[in-house]
Formats: C-alpha cells, sequence, structure tokens
C-alpha cells in the first residue's frame, strides 16, 4: 500500500521542503487588495509582512475544493491512498469542505485528518505521518493514530501589538487603545481547536517565563506521565525577526536540557492575525512512542 502525504501551508512547511519530504504542500490563498495570492508562491514572507505593516487589506482564504481534488487526483495515479492534514476544523472551514468531499467521492481513498494542530505542532503531526507511512501503515490507521494524539500538543503565542488582532475583530478598538497605551502583550494559546487569550503582561522577558513555565506544567499535566521531556518536542516559532527567536529556543535548551529546538516561521495565515514581532513556543508528544 502506497501512501502519499499531504498538508497545507498553514504547518509552516515551504514548498521546497515539501519537496524534499516527499509530500505535497496546498499554498493557502490570500486576498490582498482585492488580488488573490497564493503562500510561498507568488506570496513570500518579506512581501506579506510589507504589505500589512503599510496596512493593505489582507485577508485569509481557503483553498478551492477544485484545486484540492486536482492534487489528489494526481497523487492518486502513483499512490494507493492519501493522508491529508490541513490546519485545524476550530480554525478554518477548509478542513470541514475537504473532509465532505473525501467521504462523498473519495471514500477510502484519501483520509482527511482533522487532528486539532496548526503551524509547528501540524508539522509535527506531518512528519510523523510521514514516519507512519513508511512503516507501511495504510491511510486509515495512520489516521487512527494521529487522531488518537491530537490534543497531545499545546502553543503559547506572545504578541507583540493589539492592532492586527484588532484589526482581525479579535479586540475591540477600545481594548486596542488601551492596550497601547499601558504596553499589554496578551499570550495566546492555542491548545485543541481554539485560539484564546491565556495572560497579559507587559515586558517580553516575563512573557517568555511565564510561557516556558506553562509548557512545563502542560508537560507534567498531560503530556508526560512522568513529566519528563525524552518524549516530547518542543519548538520555537515567530513572525518577520528571528533573532529574539533563536535566543528563546538558547534559553528553553538550557531550562528543559534539550538540544534538539527547531525554530520555524509561523505560517501566513497565522501571522495574518497576530503581525510581526510574534513569539511562540510548542510542545508535543512524540506520535510514535506508542
Amino acid at each position: 500500500m502506497k501512501v502519499a502525504i499531504m498538508t497545507d501551508s498553514n504547518s509552516g512547511i515551504t514548498q521546497e521542503e515539501g519537496k524534499q519530504l516527499g509530500i505535497k504542500v496546498v499554498p493557502m490563498p490570500f486576498m490582498i487588495e482585492g488580488e488573490e495570492y497564493f503562500e510561498d508562491i507568488n506570496l513570500t514572507q518579506a512581501q506579506f509582512y510589507k504589505l500589512i505593516e503599510n496596512d493593505a487589506n489582507v485577508c485569509t482564504s481557503q483553498p478551492s475544493i477544485g484545486a484540492v481534488s486536482q492534487i489528489w487526483d494526481e497523487l492518486l495515479k502513483e499512490y494507493d491512498q492519501v493522508v491529508y492534514i490541513p490546519m485545524s476544523s476550530g480554525l478554518s472551514m477548509s478542513c470541514n469542505t475537504a473532509r465532505t468531499l473525501a467521504l462523498d467521492s473519495y471514500k477510502n481513498k484519501v483520509f482527511v485528518v482533522d487532528n486539532h494542530r496548526i503551524s509547528v505542532t501540524q508539522k509535527r503531526a506531518v512528519i510523523d505521518a510521514i514516519k507512519l507511512a513508511e512503516k507501511g501503515y495504510d491511510g486509515a490507521k495512520i489516521e487512527e493514530i494521529l487522531l488518537k494524539n491530537m490534543n497531545n500538543s499545546t502553543i503559547y503565542i506572545l504578541v507583540d501589538t493589539l492592532k492586527y488582532l484588532c484589526k482581525g475583530g479579535r479586540c475591540s478598538k477600545g481594548v486596542y487603545l488601551m492596550g497601547s497605551l499601558l504596553k499589554i502583550k496578551p499570550i495566546l494559546q492555542i491548545h485543541g481547536e481554539k485560539l484564546d487569550t491565556f495572560k497579559k503582561t507587559r515586558t517580553i522577558e516575563n512573557a517568555k517565563r511565564i510561557m516556558i513555565d506553562q509548557i512545563k506544567t502542560d508537560i507534567a499535566n498531560f503530556l508526560s506521565f512522568d513529566g519528563k521531556t525524552d518524549n516530547i518536542h518542543i519548538d520555537v516559532a515567530y513572525t518577520k525577526d528571528d533573532t529574539d527567536a533563536q535566543k528563546f529556543a538558547q534559553e528553553i535548551a538550557t531550562e528543559f536540557g534539550k538540544n534538539d529546538i527547531i525554530v520555524n516561521p509561523l505560517s501566513l495565515s497565522v501571522s495574518c492575525h497576530i503581525g510581526p514581532g510574534a513569539l511562540a513556543i510548542a510542545a508535543t508528544k512524540d506520535t510514535l512512542e506508542d
């Protein structure tokens, strides 16, 4: 059984990295000043941040169902099955749209995995799926394993400015103005299918301490039975500039005694809502340990 693995650019996996991994990456579409762009196709990270910092009208969209099914058809000429891991259904309609199509027209051929992941934790699920396919598991079993472990991840994101949360309707203009005056920096949490405000602080150093301590709490409470981090992947992510992220990764490596901290840019679909200067930490339990 040959199983193809497929994801979308919300995972943070670039087109080039997708080729290296031997998988297909669906580029997420954006509408910018009335024109359609596709992440990592005709819209680079640098172009994107220049546009939003100049207050361009930017909004996310979802891939057309025709484009997705065309990719499935192409893959099924070479593979027996396809496992597609899009961003969480709680954050986008694209997952449910793809699931409906797969069940209606590609039953037992395409498996759309809604494992409630986004960004670096979604990427971890993709890597796990690749390894499971290499072990010889079929699409149904890969989906089952990924769904079993869907809640074994957590992300905390420090947002540098409330401006983009306000533009996206996630906070009021009054909250934005007051927060800017008081230099409030919210920490958001993504666990499962929800994006929520976790805590508020005024300094980056304090925010980093809060996020590290909470990751330790999550590891102790539900990611690890013994509180150890041997079976936990810890990742750092950022928007626009990785300078602070690289320093944060070094601090985390020292704190947790791990030398495999990976630093990745957040996907543009996430960055669109939080803006530049954001810093994130994620912890994900190793799906393959069982």
